[in-house]
């Protein structure tokens, strides 16, 4: 749990082929994904807003200094799963935050993921164009 006697809590988030690791140190500062800035990364506003929801449900922006680990999927994938990683992670902080984030929908993964393609089709239910003569 501490590294270079540091004190973090960790939280991992999934969604569709992202995943995520994050450190939430106990202590005033920024956010960095994959060293850089939160702004910098997600260049969207509504990405950052997503990211950082867990933070905003509990009032808690700007109390921890937040360093985030993502690789895979999509820009918005990463987001999403940048805030399920948060939200576990505050919950190991305090066990009281459960209640409110679980009310939230921040705790459940979204288990939806890309379907499978099928034989014959072009992809998972696109078909071959269809010519009557």
């Amino acid at each position: 749990m501490a590294t270079n006697k540091e004190q973090y809590q960790y939280g991992i988030g999934r969604r569709k082929e992202a995943t995520c690791s994050v450190r939430l140190y106990q202590e005033k500062g920024e956010i960095t994904v994959n060293d850089k800035s939160l702004n910098e990364y997600f260049k969207n506003k509504n990405l950052v807003d997503l990211a950082l929801e867990s933070l905003k449900v509990l009032n808690l922006i700007g109390k921890y200094r937040i360093t985030i680990k993502t690789s895979g999927g999509g820009i918005k994938s990463q987001a999403e799963s940048i805030r399920l990683a948060i939200a576990r992670s505050l919950i190991k902080i305090d066990p009281e935050y459960k209640k409110t984030l679980k009310s939230a929908g921040l705790l459940t993964r979204d288990p939806r993921s890309k379907e499978r393609k099928k034989p014959g089709l072009k992809k998972a239910r696109r078909a071959p164009q269809w010519s009557k003569r």
